[in-house]
């Protein structure tokens, strides 16, 4: 796996923590700094570009009441606004995190964290930070979105417009990697609470445990780690939108909970009687069949209705085929530019094959492989071999009655689980799917033999 361009700083006072990020983080950076002296920061900023600062909320024994950390936050704001902070805290001391995003940051991380949960946070950061150093990423900003021509995108993007402008509950359904994300920030950014925070949560990685304290706060006392009251992320969100990311993989007995906030629009943290008022914009997403699952008893009727007010579907790339090579070459460019090469182009003799190739893993899966594609180029055009998708025969798998497109989608999966004997993670990153995501389609076509 190549690695990004980036400049990532770890500053914590346990060399244990700074030790087990670098590891985790090398991987997938090519620069990682890392310091127990927080004031060696203006060093690292001085001489580096730093794209991402984890910064830790204490760093003398008997304080820990975050106060340091939130002095190190405004310095480096102040400083190097183009920096994107994630803050680092214990489970009991969240509430200090949520006052430094309040400030500036752009998340935090819970101490011990999971490694996966780390990297997205990471990678989440670093689009943030190019947005900022207005190095483009794709669809960062709303002068950078690809809207495209193709009748099913233009009418997502219709609706999206018209529901901007209410406060209306929104669903948004679509594949992985087809930009729903994109959609809820879009919606968001024409709304009147713009100026408001907008705060995502992927409840695919939030454990059980972690559900209410997360999403709803607590009170001091409430279990043994509470040491003081602390708001959760509707909360949090207060006058803004709240984007609940893959709402369909909320257990049953967790979806009353949240069904009962959606109803009542208060909220009451854990620990405590009295509900508080909300005033959130509510915006979630799935990529699966809910409807299916409504019938199954799998996801409560009443919250399924309760959640889409308003109803999106972002179409898969593969039924933009108008839009394919346009999005390929709106991409490159971005991209280009990222890697300070804007001169980077496609071979127009190999084009045909980004329209026949199916995408399985939709826009993220393009995004990738025309990343990879640029670090590894050393001419000024990008052939179709170095996207890596002539493998794929466009005249066996092309779709027709005898061969679904759902036929295509398990083809390429196939390939990529053999070309990678196998590995998940390796297959997830190269169709541009989440490793669940992946799981989900293998059972579907049944291919878990194929591990």
């Amino acid at each position: 796996m190549r690695k990004k361009q980036a400049c990532i700083v770890v500053v914590d006072d346990q060399e244990e923590i700074l030790f087990s990020a670098k590891m985790v983080l090398k991987k997938h950076f090519e620069t990682i700094l890392t310091t127990n002296n927080p004031k060696k920061i203006y060093a690292f900023l001085s001489e580096n570009t730093v794209d991402v600062i984890m910064l830790d909320m204490n760093y003398r024994i008997g304080f820990e009441d975050g106060r340091e950390g939130i002095h190190w936050l405004k310095e480096i704001v102040s400083h190097s606004p183009n920096t994107a902070i994630i803050l680092m805290t214990a489970f009991g001391k969240i509430e200090t995190a949520v006052e430094g995003i309040k400030i500036g940051a752009f998340d935090y991380v819970l101490k011990p964290w999971e490694n996966e949960k780390l990297l997205q946070t990471v990678e989440n950061a670093l689009a943030e930070s190019r947005r900022r150093q207005k190095k483009p990423v794709a669809f960062s900003s709303e002068k950078r979105y690809f809207i495209g021509t193709s009748p099913k995108i233009k009418q997502a993007y219709s609706v999206a417009e018209k529901v901007a402008k209410t406060d209306a509950n929104v669903l948004i359904l679509g594949e992985n990697g087809t930009g729903k994300f994109v959609f809820a920030h879009y919606i968001h950014q024409n709304s009147l609470r713009k100026d408001n925070p907008f705060v995502h949560v992927d409840l695919g990685s939030l454990s059980e445990n972690l559900f209410e304290s997360e999403l709803f706060g607590y009170a001091k006392g409430a279990f043994t780690d509470a040491k003081t009251d602390t708001a959760g992320r509707f909360e949090t969100a207060s006058g803004g939108t709240i984007f609940l990311d893959e709402i369909g993989n909320i257990p049953l007995h967790l979806q009353s909970k949240l069904l009962h906030v959606l109803q009542t629009k208060t909220v009451t943290r854990l620990g405590e009687s009295k509900p508080r008022p909300l005033d959130v914009r509510i915006i979630t997403a799935t990529n699966i069949d809910i409807q299916s699952e409504v019938r199954k008893k799998n996801f409560r009727e009443d919250l399924f209705y309760r959640i889409n007010t308003m109803e999106i579907l972002v179409p898969p790339l593969r039924e933009r085929q108008g839009d394919i090579l346009k999005m390929a070459e709106f991409l490159l460019q971005q991209t280009g530019e990222k890697y300070n090469n804007p001169k980077l182009e496609f071979d127009p003799h190999n084009l045909h094959w980004l329209e026949k190739y199916p995408w399985p893993g939709n826009i993220r899966e393009m995004e990738n492989k025309i990343e990879r594609a640029v670090i590894l180029s050393d001419q000024p055009k990008i052939s179709v071999s170095q996207l890596d998708i002539l493998d794929f025969n466009p005249t066996e798998n092309s779709a027709s009655e005898d061969n679904p497109l759902s036929e295509m989608e398990k083809s390429a999966i196939e390939k990529s689980l053999v070309k990678f004997s196998g590995n998940i993670s390796k297959t997830a990153e190269e169709l541009g799917l989440s490793r669940a995501a992946l799981y989900r389609r293998m059972e579907k076509y049944d291919l878990k033999d194929k591990t």
